[in-house]
Order: structure tokens, then sequence, then C-alpha cells
């Protein structure tokens, strides 16, 4: 059976990123990526990035992804020079086609009986004591839940808005588990409603 799974940012050979989770090295980081990647994905699976596989050079993250299994999809980051952000992302594209069945900015999915909608960036919010930044590339709260990256640890739920990213579940998480995380959510909330 497939399962379709989502991550965020994994920011694979970026030093500072690995330095702030507590790794002594970008190549201790990037294993444990590898390692959490092969824990939970199987050759069947699919899985969503949403954003920022890496924060420079892209190709040791392309050549590492390359040999997980699973699809790949990827919903383009600010970290990304897949992005239109950048005036030069079309120069990238074959090559993240090599490696990703889809690249975009964003995506519609149905987790049970809902659809969600999939963006490197929250609808807002860019993290703790942060103005928001990329307002342009940001989609519009339109009520669906949103699975999204960008914020890193800044929160994994915020309202609709639903952080995949690896610095919130240390692993990319199955759609399964995030369809039961959000019926607890929408559950608490018809309680809270009825007792006013």
């Amino acid at each position: 059976m497939t399962t379709v799974l989502a991550t965020s940012d994994p920011h694979v050979g970026h030093a500072v990123v690995a330095a702030d989770r507590g790794f002594q090295s970008t190549a201790d980081h990037d294993d444990f990526f590898a390692q959490q990647w092969v824990e939970n994905v199987t050759k069947k699976d699919s899985v969503w990035i949403l954003g920022d596989l890496a924060s420079s050079n892209p190709k040791p993250a392309l050549e590492l992804l390359r040999k997980l299994p699973g699809t790949k999809h990827l919903v383009a980051g600010n970290h990304d020079p897949v992005h239109p952000l950048y005036s030069d992302a079309h120069r990238h594209f074959r090559k993240y086609l090599d490696v990703f069945a889809s690249v975009q900015m964003a995506a519609s999915r149905r987790i049970g009986d809902r659809n969600v909608v999939l963006s490197h960036f929250p609808y807002s919010g860019d993290g703790i004591d942060r103005e928001d930044r990329y307002n342009q590339w940001r989609l519009r709260d339109e009520g669906l839940w949103l699975l999204h990256g960008h914020v890193h640890k800044a929160w994994k739920v915020n309202g609709r808005q639903i952080n995949v990213g690896f610095d919130a579940w240390q692993r990319p998480v199955s759609f399964d588990e995030l369809g039961q995380f959000i019926d607890a959510r929408v559950a608490v909330d018809h309680e809270l409603i009825g007792a006013r």
C-alpha cells in the first residue's frame, strides 16, 4: 500500500541549521535526515517536500535525495533556486526534475475527506517575533487546512496551519497521521464551541 507523507525544511548541507538542530556537523545532520527518511518511507511511498531542500548549492541535496526511497514532489521554498523569486529559476528545473516527479509552487491534496493545501509558506506568520516576509508567495486563507514549512520550530500547529517541518516532527509525517491530528483538533474546536 502506498503511503503519502510530507516534510519541509531539511536544509541538507547547511551548517547553521545543523548546529541549531544540535548536530556537530552537517554530515551528522544529513545522515540523521537520511536515516529518518529510510525508517519512514518505502519505495512505494510518495513524499511531498514543502521547500528548502538545501540552503545554497542544491547538488549534494539532490544527490542524497536521489538515493532515498519513494516518489518525491517538491513545493519550492525561498531557499530553493527553482522558486520563481529567483530570476534564473528556470535554469534549475531540469536538474530538479531528474529527482522530483513534480516541482511546483503549491499543491492541493486530500487527507481523508478533507481538501488541504500545501505550500512552503504559512498563511501568516514567519516565526516568533518576526514580521511576515514573502507575502506575495503565500496562499490566501480560504478556510482549508494548510500543510507548510518555513517557520522551523516556531509552532507545530497554528490555527488551520500545520508545520510539517523537520524541526517540528524530526521525520516525514504521513497524511494518515496528519489526518488524525486534524480530526483531533476539529473535535476539540467543536467541543469548545458547544461549551459556549
